[in-house]
């Protein structure tokens, strides 16, 4: 069953407690750089391993040092609190 899609007002006021995290259309999206392609791929790969336990799976682009990580539940159509619960995730990793 989709989860509820967010109100917009719901989605800014919860971006306040997530470092670097920002609005992309139905999306959120957080940019991190790192020191080299191996550091970036070791915060890809502890993402992908907490992303498979929570069932719910970010669009990674990754391009060398840089890694765009966007999240939104796609069943739903835009933005819900599972779409935060791994945006905060995914901050304790990079």
């Amino acid at each position: 069953m989709p989860s509820i899609v967010l109100t917009d007002q719901e989605v800014d006021s919860a971006l306040k407690e997530l470092p670097g995290w920002k609005r992309s259309g139905r999306a959120i999206e957080r940019r991190y750089e790192f020191p080299d392609f191996a550091k970036a791929m070791e915060f890809v790969n502890n993402v992908a391993e907490a992303a498979e336990k929570a069932d719910h799976h970010p669009d990674i682009d990754i391009r060398y040092n840089k890694v765009l990580m966007a999240l939104t539940s796609h069943d739903s159509g835009g933005v819900t609190n599972r779409d935060l619960k791994m945006a905060k995730r995914i901050n304790e990793f990079g």
